[in-house]
């Protein structure tokens, strides 16, 4: 008798959404059946034969920190995404990395990353964490991947939060704003700047100190 997955299973084993997985099935990529309850169930020899011919997927690493002080995160972030290409069987294509806030959408990394998967050059991307891609709307840079035939593959999941990394990302705001303001070479930028950053170090050194 045919094993039949529930769609949540099927999605855990491919690594995709559940909306991708409707998408499959109405585009006729992958077999569904229907039950008397009206309820999709998957055939386990489709997932089956979908991760074999996965088995030569082309892959991009995307590696990403938010400062030159962690170049050290960066290279472990490579390292390890290639050992995880090679244990799961997939040929890397290239190994992309941004020294940048994860709220820049001008990455050199990215912006290359996007022409791979807009040209159809890869089918899988990874990374370490969702934040390492992009920090907000995670969900929908994922379905356009998708309507592109790439898959994003997170190894890790949620990251835990990192103060610093969460204190540049707000400077980079408010620097973003302020130079919307008063003008990005302007002096009364420069200074406001100046005030938050000392502003976000004493609260910071307050911080230190009632936890001391």
């Amino acid at each position: 008798m045919e094993r039949l997955l529930r769609p949540k299973e099927a999605c855990q084993l491919l690594g995709i959404s559940y909306s991708t997985l409707l998408r499959w099935i109405r585009e006729g990529k992958i077999r569904a059946v229907m039950t008397e309850g009206g309820k999709y169930r998957i055939p386990y020899n489709e997932v089956k034969k979908y991760l074999e011919r996965r088995e030569e997927s082309r892959a991009v690493i995307y590696a990403r920190v938010s400062s030159t002080d962690q170049k050290e995160d960066l290279e472990r972030q490579i390292n390890y995404l290639t050992n995880y290409a090679t244990a799961k069987g997939y040929k890397v294509v290239e190994a992309l990395k941004d020294v940048a806030s994860g709220l820049n959408t001008q990455r050199k990394g990215l912006l290359k990353l996007f022409k791979l998967v807009e040209s159809r050059s890869i089918d899988i991307v990874l990374i370490t964490y969702k934040d390492r891609l992009t920090k907000f709307s995670f969900e929908y840079l994922e379905e356009f991947f998708s309507a592109m035939g790439v898959r994003i593959e997170v190894v890790f999941g949620e990251e835990p939060k990192d103060t610093r990394e969460l204190v540049e990302d707000l400077i980079s705001i408010i620097t973003s704003f302020a130079g919307k303001i008063y003008g990005m070479r302007s002096h009364k930028k420069t200074l406001f700047v100046q005030g938050v950053k000392k502003l976000i170090g004493e609260l910071n050194g307050e911080d230190s100190k009632a936890e001391g």
